[in-house]
């Protein structure tokens, strides 16, 4: 096919060189491939909005009503995260695996896996697995996007977290062993502390 396309725009362009004609393709495969580029760069941008994200009624009415009124959607500084933020890395390669993996778990929506409250709620504890795993397999790297520890002060932590935070690398842990329960409410289970899991 791309052989009797060659071929025919040779035909048409009998006046042209062969490397007018290679130059031209050489022109069409890059204005093709920038069209895909920024094509996919604005559906992966629409993909990390929080429309987008509560757009199906099981994150509308579950996890993200459980979000709204948490430290993370207001507070003092009015520095507001969305899903994308925690959910969703933020660096090039890592996100597109992401939204790869999150491209098979769409069936899950379109079969109704939880699409009631009863269903949803049933499967809580594996799915607030998974996100604990993904995140301690990464050492929390959404939350090290915004929240840095070299940033931390001591002193205006509570001794108890202060404690915690400077014997972090030591213990092995990372943030979402202790602050699982910060956006959404705790399943029943054991927390991400209990999970053993393969870090980078």
């Amino acid at each position: 096919m791309l052989k009797s396309w060659w071929t025919n725009l040779q035909q048409r362009c009998q006046t042209c060189s062969r490397v007018t004609l290679g130059a031209g393709l050489v022109v069409l495969t890059f204005l093709i491939g920038a069209v895909m580029l920024t094509a996919g760069a604005a559906g992966l941008a629409w993909t990390n909005t929080e429309q987008f994200c509560t757009g199906c009624h099981e994150m509308k009415d579950n996890v993200y009503a459980e979000f709204k009124g948490t430290i993370h959607d207001v507070n003092r500084s009015g520095v507001r995260a969305i899903c994308s933020n925690c959910h969703v890395p933020h660096e090039p390669w890592p996100l597109i695996k992401r939204k790869m993996r999150a491209s098979f778990e769409l069936w899950g929506h379109f079969v109704g896996v939880i699409d009631t409250k009863e269903k949803f709620q049933a499967r809580r504890y594996e799915l607030a697995t998974r996100v604990w795993t993904r995140m301690k397999e990464t050492d929390s790297l959404e939350c090290r996007n915004c929240h840095h520890d070299n940033a931390f002060d001591p002193d205006k932590q509570s001794d108890r977290a202060k404690a915690r935070h400077s014997t972090m690398k030591e213990t092995g842990l990372t943030c979402i062993d202790c602050h699982f329960g910060i956006a959404h409410h705790e399943p029943d289970g054991p927390g991400p502390q209990e999970l053993k899991v393969a870090k980078p």
